[in-house]
């Protein structure tokens, strides 16, 4: 089949390229033909709360990638929905996640239906996203029109659609694993190469530090006499995409400075793996979730996790099995780090997790993917 997927992809960076690339070489690996059709500009800069936008990474090799859309110049969606429109694409396929991008890929996907042949499938991260801003209701509605089936990957954003949607199908679909970061790294050689005890207890706090992801919680957490005696230290790794001066202030008030590794710039990549290498376990002490692509990595490099109990985090991590569900407050999280250590449960969780991951299989999106465009 003739697949066009829209969304982002290299040079432009982050967990949403790494999706759209990965899902490329499942459609690749399955004998289709695959072209991406990324932006030529994302976010204007005053909407980026990050440093860059652009990876150093070399480009994805076997990828067909076209930097075309500007999201907000709407002559530029005319004429890429028209481009695509007359590659006659049996499915196109748009990844969505943020309401601001409604007009654009909205707008594209109206010219692409003009030509009467191609299915258009959206998978949705977030139709209500986790920080609102004026407008994502329209505009995720003027979005969800031309769309002919929609894809979500946790029941949160299932239930979500129905405020949104008319008779398209909605298929519940769990995020595949991120198998794109390399093999998993022995515990001893991460923590070399991150300058780590050898004999230490770490967790790890990794991706974009958002408000709504908590680490406030887990600095809250690390403040708990029990964990200092125990020596457990917390490697947060991840570029600020919030105001950084309110953690800093934070640490330095519970004077748990000692207790953090703090790499806080964006990880590369390839640099990824000794980070999950490194941990005994991962912790997303979100406030507010649909899904996360950090619990699909952590199934990759087979690590439990401490998540919270909001949105789909739970359907994916079944509490004492592939780790720990607490409500997202401080001495829950606390308590679930001190008794994994205690009871030294990462054998057991770790056995779990190594099973677990093959439910996760890329090939299950691209069948399911494609089941939904007969429809």
């Amino acid at each position: 089949m003739k697949i066009v997927i829209i969304g982002t992809a290299h040079p432009l960076r982050g967990g949403l390229a790494a999706y759209n690339e990965r899902l490329a070489y499942a459609f690749q690996e399955a004998g289709d033909e695959v072209e991406i059709y990324s932006f030529s500009l994302q976010y204007p800069g005053f909407l980026f709360p990050g440093k860059t936008q652009y990876t150093t990474e070399p480009a994805p090799k076997g990828l067909k990638i076209h930097s075309k859309i500007n999201s907000v110049n709407p002559l530029n969606w005319w004429s890429v929905g028209n481009e695509i429109s007359k590659l006659k694409p049996d499915i196109v396929i748009v990844k969505f996640w943020l309401p601001f991008m409604g007009p654009c890929f909205g707008t594209i996907l109206r010219r692409i239906r003009k030509n009467r042949h191609s299915r258009i499938i959206s998978i949705i991260d977030n139709i209500i996203p986790h920080e609102k801003r004026f407008g994502d209701r329209p505009f995720a509605k003027y979005f969800v029109k031309p769309v002919d089936a929609f894809i979500v990957m946790s029941r949160s954003v299932e239930e979500d659609m129905k405020k949104f949607v008319g008779d398209q199908p909605v298929r519940f679909i769990p995020h595949p694993i991120y198998d794109n970061y390399g093999l998993p790294l022995e515990m001893s050689e991460s923590r070399k190469k991150l300058k780590l005890d050898p004999e230490g207890k770490y967790l790890l706090f990794f991706g974009f530090i958002r408000d709504y992801k908590g680490l406030d919680l887990l600095l809250d957490a690390m403040a708990d006499e029990r964990i200092r005696k125990m020596g457990i230290k917390a490697i947060v790794a991840g570029e600020y995409y919030s105001d950084s001066k309110p953690y800093d202030e934070q640490i330095e008030r519970l004077g748990i400075k000692d207790l953090l590794v703090l790499h806080t710039d964006f990880i590369p990549d390839s640099e990824v793996a000794p980070y999950f290498g490194a941990a005994d376990m991962v912790v997303q002490p979100y406030k507010t979730a649909t899904q996360s692509g950090i619990s699909q990595m952590a199934y990759h490099f087979e690590k439990p996790m401490l998540v919270t109990n909001v949105g789909g985090l739970p359907e994916i991590v079944p509490n004492g099995k592939a780790g720990y569900v607490t409500e997202p407050n401080a001495n829950e999280i606390a308590d679930s780090i001190i008794d994994f250590y205690q009871n030294s449960k990462k054998e057991t969780f770790e056995a779990f997790v190594k099973e677990e991951k093959k439910k996760f299989a890329w090939e299950t999106m691209v069948n399911g993917i494609k089941e939904l465009a007969k429809i």
